[in-house]
């Protein structure tokens, strides 16, 4: 929602090396900014939607740092009301220790020095309007990517939608893989957290999902299974070949 005051649930972010970054970005005055109001995120759907997508950035994403949140007021010009996306990615950009200051409690593009390159808006009802003013608000923000996912189809149409900045428009993607952030989403029909579901899930060019971390323990644990049943059966076969060379009269000992 495009709202001038924040969700509670804020992160901190701090300047760092960015590949967008970008030059005289203008310092906002937040002295009379409100950037909390405790206002809770729409629905449980959403909020476990924002919170896999976040959490499997955190344990498998390879272009760090970046910064990834949900609900998260971004500020981009004076007196302007923020945008609070669903979830939204900043590459180049880290969390920093002191989370006391003010200007670190929202992603003010002023201090950060630099657009965040991808937002994403996750449709609850058609008082959004993600594909009206928020789509022209993100354009006129700079933002690179803008991904609407409508899994209730409540804007009949396409469950999901990216868009890609071209100039100081969007054009809707025929593919939902974004090359400048070498990053693509998909729609996968899986459980999370116990609720079978059509979920968006991060992929990579060639479709692979990325992991939560559940699935990348449990990958890993299938991995170490798998060794240990191959040691299991070595030890197996080297134990029927002692048994036979000594019914031999080989000691299997003297054998190299």
């Amino acid at each position: 929602m495009t709202v001038s005051k924040l969700p509670a649930n804020t992160t901190d972010v701090r300047r760092a090396p960015s590949r967008q970054q970008s030059g005289n970005i203008p310092i906002i005055d937040i002295s009379n900014i409100e950037i909390e109001d405790g206002q809770p995120v729409d629905n449980i759907l959403s909020e476990k939607q924002q919170r896999l997508l976040v959490s499997i950035l955190y344990a498998s994403f390879w272009l760090k740092p970046f910064f990834a949140t949900a609900n998260v007021g971004l500020f981009y010009a004076s007196g302007v009301p923020a945008l609070v996306p669903d979830v939204m990615l900043s590459l180049g950009v880290e969390v920093p220790a002191d989370w006391s200051q003010k200007k670190n409690r929202s992603y003010f593009v002023g201090e950060i020095g630099k657009l965040p390159e991808l937002a994403i808006e996750i449709v609850s009802n058609r008082e959004g309007k993600e594909l009206d003013s928020k789509l022209s608000d993100y354009a006129s923000a700079g933002v690179i990517y803008y991904v609407v996912f409508d899994p209730l189809n409540c804007l009949k149409g396409p469950v999901l939608r990216v868009y890609e900045l071209q100039g100081t428009r969007y054009r809707q993607r025929p593919d939902f893989y974004m090359g400048r952030i070498e990053l693509g989403l998909t729609l996968w029909q899986g459980t999370f957290e116990g609720k079978e579901d059509t979920w968006l899930r991060w992929c990579d060019k060639s479709g692979n999902l990325l992991l939560t971390g559940d699935e990348r323990a449990d990958e890993q644990q299938q991995r170490a299974d798998e060794q240990q049943q191959r040691a299991d059966e070595q030890q197996q076969r080297a134990d029927r070949l002692a048994e036979i060379l000594k019914s031999r009269g080989i000691n299997p000992d003297e054998i190299l």
